[in-house]
């Protein structure tokens, strides 16, 4: 059910390939252990895409396929999972990285008045930098941490599950 619905959900193996942004990775796409659907590359899809997407910096899809490229995982998953972090969730999420950093690093946060542009953005940068991409990482290594092994467990339930289910239909025989 899981692989089925996945499977439903994600684009078709030609349309990534056809990508104009992922064109660059040329004849690494072809890869057939990029587009498997089994617990280790789903699992390794999900740590990738979920530490991308923390990464603040607007490629983070082509960094996600390259690590998935080099990983081997599944590659639709890791490009999909980066959307984590769209125009709607950034701020927030960006936001409590920096608190992560600044509590990290022993700094009190910046609570000034917060405004989307880009001149505010430019002055409090040099005040920011520093905790904000420590918390990214912290924050993306652990959210990654917890995708994989919340996956590997999801999964290996399922399978159990599946199992029994046909144990006892053998039973009832």
């Amino acid at each position: 059910m899981p692989k089925r619905l996945i499977k439903k959900w994600m684009p078709d193996h030609a349309s990534i390939k056809e990508h104009k942004h992922l064109q660059i990775f040329g004849k690494l796409l072809h890869d057939a252990s990029l587009w498997h659907f089994n617990r280790r590359s789903v699992s390794g899809a999900f740590a990738v895409g979920l530490f991308c997407a923390f990464i603040p910096l607007p490629s983070q899809m082509i960094i996600a396929a390259a690590i998935a490229i080099f990983v081997r995982v599944n590659l639709p998953i890791s490009i999909s999972l980066v959307w984590l972090t769209n125009p709607i969730t950034m701020p927030p999420i960006f936001y409590g990285a920096y608190k992560i950093g600044a509590f990290v690093m022993g700094q009190e946060a910046i609570n000034s008045d917060y405004q989307m542009t880009a001149q505010w953005f430019s002055e409090q940068l040099s005040l920011i930098w520093q905790p904000f991409l420590l918390g990214c990482f912290i924050s993306g290594s652990i959210i990654a941490a917890l995708g994989y092994a919340t996956i590997r467990l999801l999964w290996r339930l399922h399978i159990i599950r599946h199992i029994q289910a046909r144990k006892e239909r053998l039973q009832n025989k």
